[in-house]
Formats: structure tokens, C-alpha cells, sequence
């Protein structure tokens, strides 16, 4: 186990915005256009959306964690006047646009994952390379953490629960391993889990591919926070309030959460879902988006060689077209 770097302030904490000059071109920004962030962060993304639409151009921001919000406040208060920032996870956008009063904007933004302010703080325990709580919650005030879920879940749970969430091969010996341990004592803390994992999977594995609890604590992460539960529903949600023309695109970080934004906006692209015998259209359905390319947009080498976080990064754009 390592310490974080404590000095230097929060901004070191926030990693560069992922693919900014793509998200800003495929939101196709304009002066007095109304965006939503819902994933607002430290701010990066918004930022640039606030410079970018000047003079009067209005942003809301969503975050489910109460210290990014904190420090988006700050990083943008120059902009005050033109943002609304709101606690809340982006599930709920369509109850935070309507107490707002705001029925159709101009483009909306999804940049999905953890942020290194919340990796490099032991004391949310999202990192398998610092010790701490086992905890991973995105909003403190969420009633399940991930010490919830190794402590209370049974082994056959807990295995598929790291299988189908963090494609982890080990997940079956990975589940009995802590089941085992957590007869004697509970498990309190990431080092302790670091350590179960490593007992778990064969030294042969651990020497090749990723660090050998990295699929795990993915698993957690996605299983408490919900992640991937609730991000196609808040996409369906999310694009009536698309004006005409608008776009929606939505970075994600890893296969799964592609998986979803591709399907989703497939579906939502698509008219008669009728079956192919039919002899004529009786759903009546009819598509609401536009796909701008098949395949996602990645980061170019450049940007991966100045931050390695955005390797992973795969960002999908649709345009509302009625």
C-alpha cells in the first residue's frame, strides 16, 4: 500500500476532462444554448461548455457526490450566474429539470466512472492501491457500501456479482476466499480485501495483466453505486427533453457501460419494433435519435500519452431528430 500525495490542493485530484475537443464539437455548442452535465465532476467538461456558449449560454449540473460538487462550485463560480448545480444522481435528471422549469435543452453530457479525487482519497475506499475503509459509495449518505456487500452477501452473491460485473475469471475462488476469512473477523478495509484477493488467484495470474484486485473492486463500485442499473433507463428519460437537433453523448469506461449506451441508442434509433413477419406496422413506434457514427469515438494517442486515464474512454453521440 501506497499514501496519496496530500499537498497541492484539490485540482490535483480532478483528472484533465476526457476528450474535451470531441465532446465540444459533438455537442455542437452555441451562444445562449442550454446544456445539462450530468456527471458534472470537478467541472472540466463544464467548464468549457460555459466558455464556449458565452454570452448567455446556461448549464445545469448534476454529481451525486457532494465533494465534487463542492469543488465544481468553486472551479466555475466565475460562471455563477449561468449554472445550476443540484445534488443528485443523474437517474433522477428528469425530476431536477422539471423543478426547474426547463422542458427542452440544446445538448446533454454523460462522462461515466470514478474520478481520481474519489480513487486518491483512502478514506472512500475506491482504490485497491491505498488502505482504507471499504466503503466506494459515490454519495456518502447512500445506505449500502462495499463492506456492506463483502461482509453480508452469500458466496454464490458474492461470485456473481464479481463475475458478470467485473469479468473476473478468478470470481468463484475470489468469493470463497472471503467467505473463509470473514468467518473469523469482518472485513473492514481495502488493504484487507487487497489481500484476500491476492491469497485467491494463482501466482501464475497475479504476475501477468492488470493489478489482480483491480476487476474486483470494479465490481463493487458498479454493484453499489448501481451503476449500470440505472444508466439506460436515465438515457430514455434523459433524451425527451432534447430539443430538435440537440445531442446527447455519453463517455464511458469500460465494455459494459458501451454495451448499454450502444444498445440503448440503437433502440432508440430504430422504428417498428414489430416482428419481420408482420405484414404491416401495429406498435406505431417510431425512432427519436439519430446515430452520428456506429462506432465510438476514442481518444487520439496524444491525448492517451498526457493522460493515461482517458485510455479506456469510449464516447457515443445521438442527435434528437423529432
Amino acid at each position: 500500500m501506497v499514501n496519496p500525495d496530500k499537498e497541492g490542493g484539490p485540482k490535483k485530484l480532478f483528472h484533465p476532462p476526457v476528450m474535451t475537443e470531441e465532446v465540444l464539437s459533438s455537442l455542437m455548442l452555441k451562444p445562449g444554448g442550454s446544456y445539462v452535465d450530468c456527471t458534472v465532476g470537478g467541472g472540466g467538461h463544464s467548464l468549457k461548455i460555459l466558455e464556449l456558449t458565452s454570452p448567455d449560454g446556461r448549464l445545469t449540473g448534476l454529481d451525486r457526490d457532494p465533494f465534487a460538487l463542492a469543488y465544481a462550485r468553486q472551479n466555475l463560480e466565475e460562471y455563477q450566474d449561468r449554472i445550476t448545480l443540484v445534488k443528485s444522481d443523474f437517474v433522477f435528471l428528469p425530476q431536477v429539470l422539471n423543478q426547474l422549469g426547463i422542458t427542452a435543452v440544446d445538448g446533454i453530457l454523460y462522462d461515466l466512472g470514478v474520478s481520481l479525487a474519489q480513487l486518491n482519497n483512502p478514506e472512500r475506499g475506491f482504490s485497491y492501491q491505498f488502505d482504507g475503509p471499504l466503503d466506494m459509495r459515490m454519495d456518502p449518505g447512500d445506505p449500502v457500501s462495499a463492506r456492506d456487500l463483502v461482509n453480508g452477501l452469500p458466496e454464490t452473491g458474492l461470485a456473481d456479482l464479481i463475475r458478470r460485473y467485473g469479468e473476473e475469471f478468478w470470481a468463484k475462488r475470489i468469493a470463497a476466499f472471503i467467505v473463509q476469512e470473514r468467518k473469523h473477523k469482518a472485513i473492514q478495509t481495502t488493504g484487507e480485501l487487497v489481500n484476500i484477493i491476492k491469497k485467491a488467484i494463482p501466482a501464475r495470474s497475479r504476475r501477468r495483466g492488470p493489478h489482480p484486485a483491480k476487476r474486483t473492486f470494479q465490481a463493487l463500485r458498479i454493484a453499489v453505486n448501481q451503476e449500470l442499473d440505472k444508466l439506460g433507463k436515465s438515457l430514455q428519460e434523459a433524451v425527451p427533453f432534447l430539443k430538435t437537433g440537440g445531442r446527447i453523448c455519453v463517455i464511458s469506461f469500460h465494455s459494459l457501460e458501451d454495451r448499454i449506451v450502444k444498445e440503448t441508442f440503437k433502440e432508440m434509433s430504430s422504428a417498428c419494433a414489430c416482428p419481420p413477419d408482420f405484414p404491416y406496422c401495429v406498435c406505431g413506434k417510431k425512432a427519436c435519435l439519430r446515430i452520428i457514427r456506429p462506432s465510438p469515438i476514442t481518444p487520439t494517442n496524444i491525448e492517451i500519452e498526457q493522460n493515461p486515464h482517458s485510455r479506456s474512454a469510449k464516447m457515443r453521440v445521438a442527435e434528437k431528430i423529432e
